[in-house]
């Protein structure tokens, strides 16, 4: 593994958003999600997320996540993903999305 510098994280926008719409990516090639998260003053942005194993349509809106806000834009199957939504792969090899312990403001900054 090679390590990363304190000025490599620094280099992250890591930030809060919560989950306003999500539907069905049947585009993609693996199962996915197409999410609009409202980041606050970052306004709102879209991501593809391959979550389908454990998250509902319904289990997502709502619900805060943290997504890396400055990466550039990946086109997926025609569609922009803005943001990338972070999440620890389990012993099943399925996204567990990261979230805050309590609610805390959209576009909260990760530090």
């Amino acid at each position: 593994m090679e390590f990363a510098s304190f000025e490599d994280f620094q280099q992250l926008d890591i930030r809060v958003g919560t989950i306003v719409h999500a539907e069905p990516f049947t585009d993609a090639k693996k199962a996915a999600y197409k999410l609009t998260i409202d980041f606050g003053s970052l306004g709102q942005k879209q991501s593809s997320a391959q979550i389908t194993a454990l998250y509902s349509l319904d289990d997502l809106k709502d619900r805060q996540v943290m997504a890396v806000v400055n990466f550039p834009v990946k086109r997926i199957a025609g569609f922009k993903s803005e943001v990338l939504v972070l999440g620890i792969i389990n012993e099943e090899k399925e996204v567990v999305l990261l979230k805050p312990e309590s609610k805390v403001p959209n576009g909260s900054v990760v530090r």
